[in-house]
């Protein structure tokens, strides 16, 4: 009767557990027949009934503590049933005690509750009303409820040492449990810091695909998409004169920060090359082909303004030459999805579409941003670009037009709040947008007087 009413529900005990619970409930049950047997005439009935009782105890766990788990769950319900019937029987002989029928039933009513529910405790109760009906059959009970104190003892005794026992049971239990408890939260703890790291090297797409049980949405398929590269004009030079330390300082921390604008346009990037960047629009949460190529070049625009304010930060930690970036952007047909082998996959896009952006980027001059036609005109209409005739490039027959972009267009004519200059002995970087109110003065009074000491100095 300490089984479980389904593999779903708590775990069912060991065979040896069940064993130690089941013999308690037989000596019980054969306590209080023995008590109830008249000695001087003792019942054939009664005493085979003991024996079955103890030998029932010791032929169940022989018999079940080699099954496995779900064949253990089938064989522990049924066995609860012959538990309840006999019980029945039981009761029965003893012409139907007061408190020994107190005490089995209320210990029915306990395991069938807390091993199944509601529907447990109608089948160990019918199981009860079975065990009996047969007693019926071997005995005919008297129906005089008896309260015999050596009768009640000894189902006292037995039922009281029973529930001692299961507390006992159930609170080694419940430390354990809790004990098991404190382990899992803590696997959890490290899975999420594991699954956290883990998804630093991972695309975006892949990862929430994997998280989310969808990793066959992964496939390869065709989709028109955004392709943006960039990389550093002369890296590898830049990487002879200084040292390794320093330069992956440099590397990772324009990487950090191209990698914020990427995120605040919703781009995926596609991977790091060393110095250069591959980015995507439209492979996952798209907005439609045209925004997506908007985002695209906007984020290019932003990254081309956020180079001035690290070029000074550069030149102020002592390269003296500034790193300059160029960018290609592309809109095509691509197939986008996972490639590789059984062992090793990679997500990427492949196509002519992606070997066209990358030729745009080596095309490009620094801190130039090239985009091919098929770009312009889904973004002209929101960026300004010049045209900058055909170029012929690696791989393709046929000459490419090409389009030098300039600014937002809402960044340009009387609301232009982005201004850059240079010439010889003068560089100029002015975003308005991010002056604060505090630094206003300060900025014209500086400009003002640059604007005066040119005006007076007279340049031979």
């Amino acid at each position: 009767m300490t089984e479980k009413n389904e593999p779903s529900s708590i775990q069912v005990e060991s065979p040896q557990q069940q064993y130690y619970f089941r013999t308690l409930i037989c000596f019980a049950a054969a306590g209080t027949l023995a008590s109830y047997i008249n000695w001087s005439n003792i019942s054939l009935l009664y005493s085979a009934t003991i024996v079955l009782l103890l030998i029932y105890a010791f032929a169940t766990f022989h018999f079940t503590h080699k099954q496995d788990a779900e064949t253990l769950v089938k064989s522990v319900r049924w066995l609860s049933y012959v538990d309840a019937a006999l019980i029945g029987i039981v009761l029965g002989f003893t012409n139907f005690s007061v408190l020994p029928c107190v005490l089995f039933l209320t210990m029915i009513q306990f395991n069938a509750l807390i091993s199944g529910g509601l529907k447990k405790l109608m089948e160990d109760n019918t199981a009860f009303a079975v065990g009996v009906l047969i007693s019926f059959v071997f005995h005919a009970p008297s129906f005089v409820l008896s309260t015999s104190i050596e009768i009640s003892l000894s189902s006292l005794i037995g039922i009281a040492a029973y529930f001692l026992v299961y507390a006992v049971y159930m609170h080694n239990r419940f430390h354990k449990l809790s004990i098991a408890q404190k382990q899992l939260e803590n696997e959890q703890k490290w899975h999420k810091i594991r699954a956290y790291k883990l998804s630093r090297y991972l695309p975006p797409t892949v990862w929430k695909a994997i998280n989310q049980g969808k990793d066959e949405t992964l496939q390869a398929e065709r989709k028109k998409i955004s392709i943006f590269f960039s990389d550093i004009k002369d890296f590898s030079q830049l990487a002879e004169e200084i040292e390794a330390e320093a330069l992956n300082e440099l590397l990772n921390h324009y990487l950090t920060e191209m990698s914020k604008i990427v995120t605040q346009y919703g781009g995926t990037i596609d991977k790091f090359m060393g110095d250069a960047i591959m980015v995507l629009f439209g492979d996952s949460n798209s907005q439609g082909v045209k925004a997506d190529c908007v985002r695209c070049v906007s984020m290019a625009v932003a990254m081309k303004k956020k180079m001035r304010s690290l070029q000074l930060e550069w030149f102020n930690q002592g390269i003296k030459k500034p790193l300059q970036i160029r960018m290609g952007i592309n809109t095509g047909y691509c197939t986008v999805g996972t490639f590789g082998t059984s062992s090793h996959l990679d997500y990427t896009v492949l196509g002519t579409q992606v070997n066209l952006a990358s030729r745009l980027e080596s095309a490009a001059e620094p801190d130039e941003i090239l985009i091919s036609h098929e770009t312009w005109s889904l973004c002209k209409d929101t960026i300004m670009c010049r045209d900058k005739g055909e170029i012929q490039v690696k791989g393709f027959a046929q000459p490419i037009k090409v389009y030098q972009v300039a600014d937002l267009r809402k960044d340009l004519g009387k609301n232009q709040s982005y201004f850059e200059d240079r010439a010889e002995g003068f560089s100029m970087y002015l975003d308005m947008d991010k002056i604060r109110n505090y630094d206003k003065e300060k900025v014209i009074e500086s400009l003002e007087k640059a604007a005066s000491r040119l005006r007076d100095k007279v340049i031979v």
